[in-house]
């Protein structure tokens, strides 16, 4: 059999995403809801797409593992952003990587890297191309002589578990799925399930500070990183494995969130844990969004770390099939590998209580099968959370703006911050896009100081200008937030998309020293330029 292919625009797999009548019944339906005739463009083809000729090619070292194919150029142009799908749909393909390396190992990576740094090529590190922030994508073409993505899909090997510390080596091309089957045999699990899970990669979880299934405690990648190895146009650079260590900055925090600016992360130790035996669910009903919240604020604020406390608006239980419209949903779940989670469940549901949380009576039972992560409410959300991804391209076709942005902020400020946010958000859409739309909430993650919000856009744009009017809207709600001292990003890191308002929220001295450290490691300034900053030659 022929092995899948990912779109080369798109989400998954070709072939994937809703069939041709649940196309039609999303577009009646979208139609209905906004009060505007909608058809459905059809989505582009790989032959309707104009490559400009590659402007150079490998040595003949490197060519066996080199690829110049329009497929491969294509698929590795853009990321999965809402802007990329537009620009993907409207068959603009201006810049497109010159090759695409498939290193089959450390040495071939170094050599691809070797190659770039001699000839003033940008090399751009590609895990599972699932970026939401132009993180992927080739400079312009003044900046280098041309572009390599740098696809790391065959470093994708457990190599190592230590079951004494609970911990496992592995490269860092491997996809979610593979991984965890991989890890199966062991009865470890890295426990870590972005949205992008099934084509996102470990070493591109740790380059974007990737936030996963956990909604306390243990919510970004970071968590999980014992020690690193990290290929750099000046060498290697390998961590020390160690469980903590107060010996000056973290190195390896230098590498978590470097976004492929100072080096390509092949291999990485991981602290694993047991998979999970017993887990407790339950869904919530509140009367309002900010009861809810202020459940949330003491569920978080007590210890009981939650594997999952996510809060929905009316209007994200509704699009979610989690609730009616007139409700705000609390999704909460416990599991342990060696415990009944019941008493943290009672727990967090008299939290819920002391603030007219409404659940049934039987609801947080502890069961020892995954099937309740599957059912209610909850099972809603879940199903409603993996299929976003393939309903917004159909969205797209449509002509409908659909993004998100995603922020944190601390609990003192939330409920003035959230209205603010809203009112701008509100007011922006009516503005640009004549049209109210609909802009929901939904919590992803809790911290005891504070919550991270996540926000959602769907409104009809203007046909052949979404993209403008997205990024007007952009605009304004990322100067609100970074004006109430929230930030840019909480886990869809920064890319060329947030970097103008990243420069606004980071200090000018640490700049000034991961300035530094890019001119150290990467002195020609080729891994991934217009990322995170501008270099300095």
């Amino acid at each position: 059999m022929a092995e899948r292919r990912l779109k080369f625009w798109g989400w998954g797999y070709e072939g994937d995403g809703p069939d041709q009548d649940a196309q039609r019944r999303l577009c009646e339906r979208t139609a209905r809801r906004f009060g505007r005739a909608l058809s459905l463009a059809p989505a582009p083809r790989l032959e309707e797409i104009a490559l400009r000729s590659p402007r150079v090619k490998p040595p003949g070292a490197l060519a066996a593992i080199c690829s110049a194919d329009p497929y491969d150029r294509a698929a590795h142009h853009y990321g999965k952003s809402f802007r990329d799908l537009v620009r993907g749909f409207r068959r603009q393909y201006p810049n497109p990587p010159d090759g695409v390396a498939f290193p089959r190992s450390e040495q071939e990576v170094a050599a691809v890297l070797e190659w770039c740094d001699g000839a003033n090529l940008a090399a751009i590190p590609y895990g599972g191309g699932s970026s939401v922030v132009g993180g992927v994508e080739a400079p312009p073409a003044e900046w280098c002589n041309a572009a390599v993505s740098i696809d790391l899909r065959h470093l994708d090997r457990v190599l190592e578990v230590d079951s004494v510390s609970r911990a496992a080596r592995i490269q860092g091309g491997v996809y979610g799925p593979a991984l965890e089957d991989q890890l199966r045999s062991t009865n470890f699990t890295l426990r870590h399930f972005p949205q992008s899970f099934e084509f996102s990669s470990l070493g591109g979880w740790i380059a974007t500070r990737s936030g996963g299934h956990f909604a306390t405690l243990y919510t970004h990648i970071d968590d999980f990183v014992e020690s690193l190895r990290v290929i750099t146009p000046t060498g290697t650079i390998e961590t020390h494995r160690l469980p903590g260590s107060g010996a000056g900055p973290s190195p390896d925090r230098m590498f978590i969130g470097s976004e492929g600016t100072l080096g390509i992360i092949t291999e990485a130790w991981m602290r694993l844990q047991d998979r999970p035996n017993f887990r407790a669910g339950a869904s919530v009903s509140f009367d309002d969004f900010l009861s809810a919240m202020r459940a949330l604020r003491q569920i978080s604020q007590a210890g009981l770390y939650p594997a999952n406390c996510r809060v929905l608006d009316p209007g994200e239980a509704l699009t979610a099939g989690a609730g009616d419209g007139k409700e705000a949903v609390m999704v909460l779940a416990f599991e342990s590998a060696d415990h009944d989670p019941a008493a943290w469940m009672r727990r967090a549901l008299q939290c819920c209580a002391d603030h007219k949380g409404r659940f049934a009576p039987d609801a947080g039972q502890t069961r020892t099968d995954s099937g309740g992560a599957h059912e209610g409410a909850a099972g809603e959300w879940r199903r409603s959370f993996l299929n976003a991804p393939y309903l917004r391209e159909v969205l797209i076709r449509m002509g409908i703006i659909a993004e998100t942005f995603e922020t944190a902020i601390t609990w003192e400020r939330f409920e003035a911050f959230h209205q603010q946010v809203m009112a701008t958000a509100h007011e922006a859409v009516s503005r640009v896009c004549g049209h109210r739309g609909s802009i929901t909430c939904r919590i992803t993650h809790a911290y005891p100081d504070g919550p991270a919000p996540y926000y959602t856009v769907t409104v009809p744009g203007r046909i052949g200008g979404e993209l403008e009017q997205w990024n007007e809207i952009k605009q304004a709600v990322s100067d609100t937030l970074i004006s109430l001292g929230a930030t840019i990003t909480h886990h869809h890191a920064v890319g060329r998309d947030h970097r103008p308002w990243y420069e606004r929220e980071t200090p000018e001295g640490f700049r000034r020293a991961l300035q530094a450290a890019k001119h150290a490691l990467d002195p020609n300034a080729i891994l991934n330029p217009g990322v995170l900053f501008d270099p300095k030659r």
